[in-house]
């Protein structure tokens, strides 16, 4: 994922004690504050993340809370010592965010601002359009988050502001309405968190953002976001795990009693098929034995009508036992002839 140093600008005006977003303004502010830290930590565990606010009263104006860090404990530690106090100061803020990110250690990591205005602007629009140019000049990515007062006046400078900023690492306006869905949730479907190919719900208006705040729990794996419930995204994931490898057994199982099956029925049925190929080929044998001994007939000699012995021009005679007997005397004679006149 990309490297990015990120500082976080939270509105801590007289504004944000309004109850419109639960559980206030400054509540759900901390909560996506705390949500974006550890989306980018957990991104690219080398990506730091500061904090400063954007209101102060008096002489007093926006402060560093946190410097760059990757301690998600200095984050929430600098959102509980913020006081809510005094209006808002946008071009302030935004220049000493960017100061801050000139300090970052990893020079190669991008620079970008998160801000969070729910109050007001108190500054001219065409201030706000030499700031956005002097921010991309710089090659600062700056999100803003407009909630709470979202009058057309506000909407117009931040809308001009975001289109002077905007530049190839891409600067996002995310204007989210009251309703009854979380903050964060709205900023998790955003392209602040998802990325480019995000919803484009803050200027889609009203519609987007609760279009947004429904399907942000399809972004993470089982609905469940892990920096919020690690336990249970944990549980889940082995759960899953658990059920995969006992679905595999079961299939292995039943693969190879198929298998087992099959082998086991080769034999049988090539048995089978050799003895009732046997047993029709004796049948068949018996069966044309019969059929020649039913057919064969005897001529007037007694010997068999059609046999080699009836046979005109061939050598091999049959003969019958009388005839054997009277040819045995004559050759018996002749013997005796030869030995006398021997």
């Amino acid at each position: 994922m990309v490297l990015e140093s990120v500082m976080i600008v939270v509105d801590n005006s007289e504004s944000s004690r309004n109850g419109d977003y639960p559980p206030s303004r400054w509540s759900a502010q901390s909560d996506a504050a705390n949500l974006i830290f550890h989306t980018k930590t957990q991104d690219n565990p080398e990506s730091s993340c500061g904090l400063m606010s954007l209101a102060g009263n008096g002489a007093s104006g926006p402060e560093i809370l946190t410097t760059l860090t990757t301690n998600p404990g200095k984050i929430l530690d600098g959102l509980h010592r913020t006081k809510i106090r005094g209006t808002a100061h946008f071009s302030t803020g935004v220049s000493i965010a960017s100061l801050a990110l000139k300090h970052r250690q990893n020079k190669s990591s991008r620079q970008r601002i998160v801000v969070f205005v729910c109050s007001p602007i108190q500054e001219a629009e065409a201030g706000l359009v030499k700031l956005g140019k002097r921010m991309k000049k710089n090659g600062t990515s700056v999100d803003v988050v407009a909630f709470g007062d979202l009058t057309d006046e506000n909407l117009e400078k931040l809308r001009a502001f975001n289109e002077a900023v905007k530049g190839g690492d891409g600067s996002h306006l995310e204007i989210v309405p009251p309703g009854p869905n979380l903050l964060s949730d709205s900023i998790v479907a955003s392209p602040i968190l998802a990325g480019e190919g995000g919803p484009q719900a803050g200027e889609a208006g009203a519609e987007g953002a609760a279009g947004a705040g429904r399907g942000a729990g399809n972004d993470f794996e089982f609905g469940v976001d892990p920096s919020l419930d690690p336990e249970l995204a944990l549980v889940l994931r082995m759960s899953m795990e658990e059920e995969r490898e006992r679905q595999a057994r079961e299939q292995r199982a039943a693969d190879e009693a198929e298998g087992k099956t099959t082998l086991e029925s080769v034999p049988e049925e090539g048995g089978k098929g050799e003895g009732e190929g046997s047993s029709a080929t004796a049948t068949g044998g018996q069966g044309e034995a019969s059929s020649a001994q039913e057919n064969v007939q005897l001529d007037g000699n007694g010997e068999v009508a059609g046999s080699a012995a009836s046979t005109t021009g061939l050598e091999t005679e049959v003969k019958r036992p009388e005839d054997k007997k009277k040819d045995g005397d004559g050759e018996g004679d002749g013997e005796g002839d030869e030995m006398d006149t021997a």
